[in-house]
């Protein structure tokens, strides 16, 4: 998966933090809602919402997580709004702040039926929005003459909301809040459960915790926590999903590498990888002709599209605590992400042979030896992780797929004769496109006729909590979409 790290409400998505927000009097409205339109402007240019809000002010940055991501997720219907309250789309600069101005009234209207989540977005009378959007727009020259026609449009529409929003629902991307092709796409690959995908796009993701065993476990964590009057519920087997954001730094044995923040699903990577081989180091130790209670040799693992880290930490904790000499090499081919994998081994305590290179292309890299394991999380369209995300679904094309989906076939194709006879690769994607999934292994299974595909978890749909009912045992919780394939050359 190749995606920027992501912030919302105080939170990293997958890994550690700079440093604790500074408390401040917060900026009147009109310079936030400036400082969105200008990520939204960036977002619109192909930037990543985490690389577009360095063009905004440090100082604002903090206020404006919350808001920019509420108007990410409401964009689709503001823009169909939009639509229809002018001809002709006015220049960047304002039509931005128009979008954002629609996009926050949107959290209060409820017409969006399958796409607001409103109990984790800011909230605003609609006559203060607009009344501080037309302020911002006389106070930056880009908008100053454009700021008559903004109060025009957006006078209009606190006119005439309830008749537009009912028009707008009428357009898939205003009803859902993605593209129009998404959501075809989606009704094709899974045709009983796109909305349910949907819904769970539309909702802020859960903070969710992977203990490490190494230095602590599940309950004691879950202890930790309770004395700080943090509830949490168990999710897999060494996840803990909060049931209240918080600033992750703050939370206790964080500098020690008590935790990682990481996704339930994305937590099923390492055990599936590695448990066979788990399992039978166990065995072995457990038989009467085989004395040592070490399993023989070391077992090479190989992380093919590390960074930032997280899977490969969990390959190291997973090792180690299942009693399996491990030797793991974690590979990305951006040099700058790799320093974030140095960073989080560090703070957890952990280590591995960090390489930059290309896995496409083993011969810059490979030393002729071949693995006993392999994980492959494939550069996808991030489609799964919409939550965390919500500018992916803006930012992506329907041309991407197929260019994702090619990329994906070639790391399959590079993987599979780096690994032994008998030996285990595990594909995953977090994308809920079959095209990056199933159909992808399928392919690749009719033309490696030396590969089985093994029991495996298939597409996991993105989850909201409060779906999941009584908690089972290594439940989910709320969780991102992901696919899973773990194949064995025969």
């Amino acid at each position: 998966m190749v995606i920027q790290a992501s912030v919302e409400v105080g939170l990293t998505n997958r890994g550690a933090m700079g440093n604790a927000p500074k408390h401040r009097q917060a900026p009147p409205l009109w310079q936030q809602l400036q400082a969105v339109a200008i990520v939204l402007v960036s977002v619109r240019a192909g930037k990543s919402w985490s690389t577009a809000q360095n063009d905004v002010d440090p100082t604002l940055r903090a206020g404006i997580q919350a808001l920019s991501f509420t108007v990410l997720r409401n964009l689709g219907c503001a823009q169909v709004v939009r639509d229809l309250l002018v001809k002709r789309s006015p220049p960047a600069a304002a039509d931005a702040l128009l979008c954002v101005a629609l996009g926050l009234t949107l959290t209060n209207s409820g017409a969006s039926s399958g796409s607001v989540d409103v109990s984790a977005s800011p909230a605003y009378d609609a006559h203060t929005l607009v009344n501080q959007a037309v302020e911002a727009a006389k106070r930056n020259p880009a908008t100053y003459p454009q700021a008559g026609f903004l109060n025009g449009c957006l006078r209009r529409y606190l006119r005439e909301k309830d008749a537009l929003l009912i028009q707008a629902q009428q357009k898939p991307q205003a009803r859902w809040n993605h593209p129009a092709w998404w959501v075809a796409r989606l009704q094709k690959d899974h045709p009983t459960q796109w909305q349910m995908v949907l819904h769970a796009n539309a909702t802020q993701a859960p903070l969710t915790l992977r203990i490490n065993a190494t230095k602590t476990s599940q309950e004691a964590y879950l202890s930790a926590l309770a004395a700080m009057n943090l509830e949490a519920i168990p999710v897999v087997k060494n996840g803990l999903q909060l049931a209240h954001s918080t600033y992750v730094p703050d939370l206790p044995g964080y500098l020690d590498g008590w935790f990682s923040v990481q996704d339930a699903a994305a937590q099923v990577a390492a055990p599936l990888l590695l448990q066979n081989f788990a399992d039978r180091a166990k065995t072995q130790s457990l038989s009467p002709s085989s004395p040592s209670a070490k399993p023989a040799g070391v077992l090479r693992v190989l992380d093919a599209c590390a960074a930032p880290g997280g899977k490969t930490a969990h390959l190291l904790e997973f090792a180690s605590t299942h009693n399996l000499a491990a030797q793991i090499t974690a590979l990305d081919i951006d040099a700058v992400r790799c320093e974030r994998i140095h960073e989080n081994l560090q703070r957890l305590g952990l280590q591995a042979n960090v390489v930059v290179a290309d896995a496409a292309n083993p011969d810059g890299w490979w030393d002729g030896v071949q693995f006993d394991a392999v994980l492959l999380d494939a550069p996808c369209t991030a489609s799964g992780i919409v939550r965390r995300y919500p500018d992916v679904r803006w930012l992506r094309r329907e041309s991407d797929i197929a260019q994702l989906a090619a990329q994906q076939k070639r790391l399959l194709g590079a993987m599979w004769p780096l690994l032994v006879s008998g030996g285990q690769m595990l594909y995953c994607t977090c994308s809920v496109f079959l095209s990056e999934g199933q159909s992808q292994v399928q392919a690749f299974l009719a033309h490696n006729k030396d590969a089985v595909l093994l029991p495996s978890p298939g597409h996991l749909l993105p989850q909201k909590g409060a779906e999941q009912g009584g908690m089972l045992e290594n439940d989910l919780g709320g969780h991102d979409g992901f696919y899973y394939a773990l194949l064995q050359k025969k």
